[in-house]
């Protein structure tokens, strides 16, 4: 009878073995970009978020574009060309330092630099995104407005063509990531035509960008409303591959694939400060990690990380082969973001008090991810998404 294979030894860290699901390739960018961010984020992370501030933007967005992390999906024009996966384990260890860095990178990349590369002209991905590519330029997406977040069919901002064929922008977004730092802006509005996406480059006269403050989420992240007097652009300033709301919802799903993954990095970094605490603080005589009810907590956040890490692969392998749907997006986002939040809440009651301490990651990464579960499409908007796919009915009006 032949001996049994030896099995590998348990790993606290991947329970699941999901890294044998990956290739070398896929290794080295994981390393790479997880390095990057315990030298140039973890040290100074929580000092940014309690000050609300990212010092240092334009370096950091240099930075990252010297690892080939901006539009790092994306094919040519200086981009890296990476997998799917490649692009979401970037976003995963991206999200473990900060949601803020994270978003910097998916505004950069899947927004700005995404909707220049489908939708624009050679001329503007020519002029825009090697640039981008490298972080010498930062992009910001132009879409919420005051009054319309989940409903951007009826968005205010327009755009009129003048006698000479110019066009002239009004109107305001809000909510914009990026924005006061950009040095182009993608900017949706209305037309005659129906809803177009301009090029916008941020120093022409009209376009301001103040920045929002009093932020309790997302504090290390630049968010700014986007406002346009009478912005006069030039007749080619138009990504001329699309008309409707086809154009920015693309967009989106392209931004919530990387939510899939990056939420699951806040997870991890909360659930591994939480394995940690409980593993040395000590009450009533040994640490409680040892008590039943402190390991059935952690069992239950591991079975959760390790399941939504698992759902960001499948969904990473779809999209390589060109077979991810939008539904499937919405489905990733729906759950992983409310797994995620649940996780650093529950990570937050072993650390006890110091589960409220900038000292430890937990409580950062849980108010980030209020945003996050907001931003990218709510959770009832993603809720009548899988609705009217099960159904065939919608539920939206």
């Amino acid at each position: 009878m032949a001996a049994s294979p030896k099995l590998p030894a348990f790993d606290p860290a991947d329970p699941l073995g999901i890294d044998d699901l990956l290739e070398p390739e896929d290794l080295a960018v994981r390393d790479t970009v997880r390095s990057w961010a315990a030298d140039r984020v973890l040290p100074y992370v929580a000092d940014w978020y309690e000050s609300g501030e990212l010092p240092g933007i334009r370096e950091l967005a240099r930075e990252l574009g010297s690892i080939g992390a901006l539009g790092m999906s994306l094919d040519g024009y200086g981009c890296a060309g990476a997998s799917a996966v490649q692009y979401g384990l970037a976003c995963l260890e991206l999200e473990a330092a900060d949601s803020g860095i994270r978003s910097l990178v998916s505004v950069q990349g899947s927004l700005a630099m995404y909707a220049i590369h489908r939708f624009g002209s050679e001329a503007q991905k020519q002029t825009w995104l090697p640039r981008m590519a490298a972080g010498e330029v930062i992009g910001c997406f132009g879409l919420t407005e005051p009054d319309h977040g989940s409903d951007p069919a009826n968005m205010r901002t327009h755009a009129k063509r003048d006698a000479g064929g110019d066009w002239v922008l009004n109107g305001r977004k809000m909510w914009i990531t990026n924005g006061s730092v950009a040095g182009v802006a993608v900017v949706w509005a209305q037309t005659e035509e129906g809803i177009r996406g301009f090029v916008v480059p941020t120093d022409t006269a009209g376009f301001s960008a103040p920045e929002i403050k009093h932020k309790w989420s997302l504090r290390a992240s630049v968010t700014s409303e986007l406002v346009l007097d009478d912005v006069r652009l030039p007749a080619d300033a138009v990504l001329p591959e699309v008309t409707g709301l086809r154009g920015p919802l693309s967009c989106l799903s392209h931004a919530r694939y990387g939510i899939v993954w990056g939420s699951m990095g806040a997870a991890r970094s909360s659930f591994e400060a939480a394995v940690e605490y409980a593993k040395s603080r000590e009450q009533f005589g040994r640490p409680i990690g040892g008590f039943q009810l402190t390991q059935a907590k952690l069992a239950d956040m591991a079975v959760e990380l390790h399941k939504g890490i698992l759902l960001a692969h499948h969904l990473g392998r779809r999209m390589d082969a060109g077979r991810l749907r939008p539904e499937q997006v919405s489905f990733g986002k729906l759950n992983n973001v409310r797994e995620a939040i649940d996780i650093c809440r529950t990570a937050r009651t072993i650390l006890g008090a110091n589960g409220i301490s900038l000292e430890y990651p937990v409580m950062r990464h849980a108010t980030n991810l209020e945003s996050v579960l907001t931003y990218e499409g709510t959770v009832e908007m993603h809720q009548l998404v899988l609705g009217k796919a099960l159904t065939g009915l919608d539920a939206f009006r």
